[in-house]
């Protein structure tokens, strides 16, 4: 899976996080996406290649602007960190 860390400028509020959400979704097959206006990014994870001109016409057309476009193997997360832990027992 595909990480993809997209920087933005003019995201101010928990709307404008929804507006690029819904705008990636509707316009690429994406698994995730999460976005965050204090860090001024989305984060896209995605089970195949996404063609970076169209993801970028898709939030350039929500009127926000694309800074940079970062992609990465996808490196789960978390408390356990995908690991199985087994407590008790003898």
């Amino acid at each position: 899976m595909q990480q993809i860390t997209v920087k933005i400028e003019g995201m101010m509020c928990g709307m404008c996080e929804s507006h690029i959400n819904d705008a990636v979704r509707r316009a690429l097959p994406v698994k995730k996406v999460t976005s965050s206006h204090t860090k001024g990014e989305t984060i896209i994870l995605t089970e195949r290649d996404i063609d970076e001109a169209a993801l970028r016409a898709a939030i350039d057309a929500t009127g926000y602007k694309v800074l940079s476009v970062e992609t990465g193997e996808y490196k789960k997360k978390g408390l356990f960190g995908g690991k199985r832990i087994f407590h008790g027992g003898q």
